[in-house]
């Protein structure tokens, strides 16, 4: 399968900047899946959509402001990190780092006020580097003292509120990025949501790079994700495996959400609770096993976000989708508009 069959045309001026004002007030095209058709809603009226025996899922992750703004010591030279992943100890951390040329191994990294608070240790197998820090005390004195949210390099406008780019929900920090189909959420309309008799549960997993990482190989199958950490409570996984059970539907919000479940899932236990990793790399052809429906944002070409949407709500379904949702000039990636696919 070609990386290039998932490409679609997208005017700049679709790419959102800026969240709307009000975070339900987006726009929200419904997909049916057994019809094919579009329907045109705002999306505080999802709850039309969701049925009383639902189960719907939330990734409870929070954005930690892992891009540091710091100097190389010696020299002064601007330097620039994002935290990805821990490393082998706790004081170390896989990172991207830039300008990339001069960051090279031995070298000692200020931040803020703090004098050689990190040194570059090592360089990945994908060109990333190994960053340890002089003890957690001058880490967690880093990212106060100059962390920031990493937001998509798409998005060029400076963020006016940190919080506009995490859900109401988040409460385990630990994302290089926000689960974008949650930011849509109120505590309002989840109360609605539940008022009408749909059970909300949780999971937690960590995004990492690989949600902005573009794919470049050729062929689809030749692509391969970074693992991630999730976890599964034992209450969501009772909730959800007595709803399989019982034929009642599972309602994803995102795709980190699916990808949770569904690696989750094992044939003999169902839905699994419990902490681990994954490297689940979900395209056309993949079995769904969990996911019933799913709400999600609209996604870069090519990507393998689009992919797992793809592979759920079917490829010319969604990208005929998409080219309807261009044409009615929705609002495109993180801060743009949602999609309801059942």
């Amino acid at each position: 399968m070609e990386v290039s069959e998932f490409d679609y045309e997208l005017p700049k001026k679709l790419i959102a900047q800026e969240p709307v004002s009000q975070r339900d007030k987006s726009r929200l095209l419904v997909m049916d899946r057994g019809t094919s058709t579009f329907e045109e809603r705002i999306f505080s009226e999802i709850k039309d959509f969701l049925k009383p025996d639902d189960i719907l899922v939330l990734n409870e992750t929070k954005v930690k402001p892992a891009r540091l703004h710091g100097r190389k010591h010696g020299t002064g030279g601007e330097v620039e990190i994002l935290l990805l992943r821990p490393g082998k100890s706790h004081l170390e951390w896989e990172a991207l780092a830039r300008p990339g040329r001069r960051l090279q191994p031995g070298v000692m990294l200020d931040f803020g006020s703090l004098e050689r608070a990190a040194r570059i240790t090592g360089i990945t197998s994908d060109g990333g580097r190994v960053i340890k820090f002089s003890s957690g005390k001058a880490l967690e004195e880093a990212i106060e003292q100059v962390g920031k949210l990493p937001l998509p390099p798409y998005i060029k406008k400076p963020l006016g509120k940190p919080e506009n780019y995490q859900t109401v929900y988040a409460r385990q920090e630990g994302s290089v990025a926000a689960p974008t189909a949650g930011l849509h959420f109120t505590p309002e309309l989840l109360d609605k949501i539940k008022d009408k008799g749909v059970k909300t549960a949780r999971v937690v997993l960590h995004i990492g790079y690989d949600t902005f990482r573009p794919v470049e190989v050729g062929r689809v199958e030749d692509h391969s994700l970074h693992s991630e950490y999730f976890e599964v409570p034992g209450e969501t996984a009772e909730l959800v495996n007595s709803a399989r059970n019982e034929g009642r539907r599972v309602v994803a919000v995102g795709t980190t959400v699916v990808r949770t479940l569904e690696a989750a899932y094992s044939h003999r236990e169902g839905v699994r609770p419990g902490a681990r990793e994954t490297d689940l790399f979900i395209y056309p052809g993949f079995r769904f096993n969990v996911t019933s429906a799913l709400v999600t944002n609209f996604h870069l070409p090519r990507s393998s976000l689009l992919m797992l949407v793809c592979a759920f709500g079917g490829k010319k379904r969604v990208l005929s989708a998409y080219r309807y949702a261009v044409k009615k000039e929705f609002r495109f990636f993180s801060f743009g508009d949602a999609m309801f696919i059942q």
